[in-house]
């Protein structure tokens, strides 16, 4: 099993399928064995694993394994402790109501990166940040439960997976590293592999533009 540590950029999207507009993970991981486990929104920033073990990503975001994913999140306003211990009871959101949360207000992080852009700043409107512990995987969950108490996000950041450190690991944006799995107990209880398909990308002029390649049928070969 192999596991990778990537720390994805602000405004790269969650798939190896080329895009016109933005950058692709397919410009940062090269090994055509690696899949995702656990994607982030364009806007969104921080830690993601690449695997060739099938049953990561299951694994990672299903509720009951009870993974803790921990982000940041600069929000509009200077956060209450009344917010806060909405967000750690369960919000009320439209697909119903979110698990309890570990919710707190932090200092912003001295080792952050900037980012391009720069979040829009608001001299009358103070930002605050939250530190956020999740086991769900909902769309765009820790920004619709910040904004159901108050204080939309502004900015949001993944730093850890369970016990997998993105600041530990000194990781800036666009990096990654490969991580051995057997050193962490996160790892210890994995459903059975189910191999991924190879990605197999075209990088000459006049191929498909980094989509997947259709191997042709050999004769013989079952339709």
């Amino acid at each position: 099993m192999k596991i990778v540590v990537f720390n994805k950029p602000f405004d790269v999207l969650s798939q190896f399928r080329e895009d016109e507009a933005h950058l692709t993970l397919s410009h940062f991981i090269h090994d055509p064995d690696l899949r995702l486990a656990g994607r982030l929104d364009l806007d969104s920033e921080g830690l993601m694993f690449l695997t060739d073990h099938g049953g990561l990503n299951q694994y990672i975001t299903n509720p009951a394994n009870k993974k803790f994913k921990t982000y940041l999140a600069q929000v509009d306003g200077d956060v209450t402790e009344e917010a806060l211990e909405q967000l750690r009871k369960g919000v009320e959101l439209a697909d119903g109501m979110t698990l309890p949360a570990n919710a707190m207000k932090v200092d912003a992080p001295e080792w952050l990166w900037d980012r391009d852009p720069p979040v829009r700043y608001r001299a009358n409107i103070p930002t605050s940040w939250i530190e956020l512990q999740i086991c769900e995987g909902r769309n765009r969950q820790v920004r619709r439960m910040t904004a159901a108490v108050g204080f939309p996000t502004l900015r949001l950041i993944r730093t850890k997976i369970g016990a997998i450190d993105l600041v530990r690991l000194g990781l800036q944006p666009g990096e990654q590293t490969e991580i051995e799995p057997l050193l962490y107990p996160d790892f210890k209880d994995l459903p059975e592999d189910q191999p991924y398909r190879s990605r197999s990308y075209v990088k000459k002029p006049g191929g498909t533009g980094g989509k997947p390649m259709h191997q042709k049928k050999k004769e013989g070969d079952k339709k």
